[in-house]
């Protein structure tokens, strides 16, 4: 079984070697930029971790986690745009629409996104670029309810914006490798658990979200009992699941 940081390092080879539409020509330079801005790439690892766990190999999955990163990357350079965070710097880094402009950043996100569904049309199955539609829609209206001006419950926000595309990596990773699809939900639940954990970590890093909803002890209490949750799911599953299991570690460690 892949560790982590193996199957991180298997994402990172093949990010490195994607090839892209040669019709977007200059426009490639800003698609790389913000493909490259750095992270842990949780997702795309997250997905090749289920596909390993589901007795699958994890390269079967490579396509589908590069497509997972690619609508990431996508929704972090729209993100940052000036109508929405107006954001100037990304991971230490100036954000795609201060280094290429505002114009080329929104065509940048929007070939990222293409770029995602043509690797997920590369399977014999419909039911990834399924999956990679329904997490988008979800993140697409999580923004909206951010960005409208009234008061969204900050649980159900974080479960479209930031939990769809959480459960799309598990789920993805699953029909790479050809779980059917009434076999899926005991792992479907992990990857929710998952999200939503990520979230209220993240949260708690920067004194946000469900921290001002709820107070620290509050988002503490929630991220704690969401790990339980998770974990016991993982237990519920009849697998080699310690990948996934480490993954929970990691984001738990940081706070």
């Amino acid at each position: 079984m892949r560790s982590p940081d193996e199957l991180r390092a298997l994402v990172e080879g093949w990010l490195a070697e994607l090839e892209l539409s040669p019709e977007l020509g200059g426009l490639e330079e800003p698609v790389r930029y913000a493909l490259e801005g750095g992270g842990k790439r949780i997702r795309p690892v997250l997905c090749l971790a289920t596909a390993q766990a589901a007795g699958g190999d994890p390269e079967a999955a490579l396509p589908a986690a590069a497509a997972i990163e690619l609508v990431h990357s996508f929704s972090l350079v729209h993100d940052d745009l000036p109508a929405l965070d107006d954001d100037q710097e990304r991971r230490g880094r100036p954000t795609a629409h201060v280094r290429f402009g505002e114009a080329h950043a929104i065509l940048a996100g929007d070939a990222l996104l293409t770029e995602a569904f043509a690797l997920a049309l590369r399977y014999p199955t419909t039911e990834i670029a399924r999956e990679l539609a329904f997490a988008t829609s979800g993140m697409i209206a999580g923004q909206y309810l951010d960005v409208d001006g009234g008061r969204p419950d900050r649980a159900a926000l974080n479960r479209l914006k930031t939990g769809r595309l959480f459960e799309a990596s598990v789920g993805c990773g699953l029909w790479s490798v050809g779980v059917p699809v009434d076999e899926q939900e005991p792992w479907r639940a992990f990857g929710s658990d998952f999200g939503f954990l990520f979230q209220a970590v993240d949260d708690l890093l920067d004194d946000d979200g469900l921290v001002r909803e709820l107070g620290r002890d509050g988002a503490r209490a929630l991220a704690a009992e969401t790990e339980a949750s998770a974990r016991e799911r993982l237990r519920a599953i009849d697998a080699e699941t310690s990948a996934l299991d480490q993954l929970v570690d990691e984001l738990v460690a940081r706070v």
